[in-house]
């Protein structure tokens, strides 16, 4: 699977792209669209130069550092099931929407990242 690479763009302060708005709000930047991330499965894309695995659940679409806190390889690679991104590589399992390892052998979490749908635009803040 090939990496999408994002940058940010243009936009009102606060909204997608823009910078973070008053009060910290985390600036959006367009990651893909739904269409891209499979059913039950993720994707690689980087964005502003840091990987990240979107991943689509029953229940929603999240976003996480695509890389394994336990040997360093990218996470879209892996399988999802129920809330759960699993490493192909040594089988690590993490839970999606906190980014917590629930199976070994990782033993540290990797990042979230707040997640936003306009349309059928997927946005990520990196915070």
């Amino acid at each position: 699977m090939t990496r999408r690479e994002t940058e940010s763009t243009s936009a009102a302060p606060g909204g997608p792209g823009g910078p973070g708005g008053p009060g910290g709000e985390p600036a959006f930047v367009l990651a893909c669209t739904l269409k891209d991330v499979p059913e039950d499965g993720a994707i690689g894309v980087e964005i502003e130069g840091t990987p990240v695995a979107i991943v689509r659940t029953s229940d929603g679409i999240y976003a996480l550092r695509d890389v394994c806190s336990h040997a360093e390889v990218p996470l879209s690679e892996g399988e999802v099931y129920d809330h759960t991104l699993e490493c192909w590589l040594h089988g690590s399992c993490f839970d999606v929407r906190s980014g917590q390892p629930t199976g070994p052998p990782a033993t540290e979490p990797v990042p979230t990242y707040p997640v936003k749908t306009e349309g059928d635009d997927v946005y990520v803040a990196l915070r």
